[in-house]
């Protein structure tokens, strides 16, 4: 089955203490729908961007990091979901859930896989 990220996006100046219990409680609901449902591989929240460290690589090898989010935005991604599910069609069920659960924009994206890398033999 094909994996999905589930993407909640906040406002930068958004206020953690604004979520009601009605909202945690829808989102601990839909949470407990997609354990049930098998669909639900991974799940986190993260903290605001104000804590975020970039880091650049520098021309002369070196590693430059800097205070918040690598990309200067309105909003970010505060949280999100690794989903399994048959489709984009299902994912995107979950998601228009994830919407009204979070009360939050919502993006839904398919998870690139790439080969696994070969590993060169070894004598016999």
């Amino acid at each position: 089955m094909a994996q999905y990220l589930v993407a909640i996006h906040h406002p930068d100046d958004w206020d953690p203490s604004t979520e009601t219990e009605a909202i945690l409680e829808d989102i601990h609901a839909l949470n407990r729908e997609m354990i049930a449902a098998g669909a639900r591989k991974f799940v986190a929240g993260l903290t605001p961007v104000s804590v975020a460290k970039s880091l650049r690589a520098q021309p002369d090898g070196k590693v430059l990091i800097t205070d918040g989010p690598y990309l200067e935005t309105k909003e970010h991604i505060a949280g999100f979901w690794v989903l399994e599910a048959v489709d984009i069609d299902e994912a995107l069920a979950w998601g228009r859930k994830a919407v009204l659960a979070c009360r939050a924009p919502v993006e839904v994206r398919p998870i690139f896989f790439m080969p696994a890398p070969t590993l060169p033999s070894t004598p016999a």
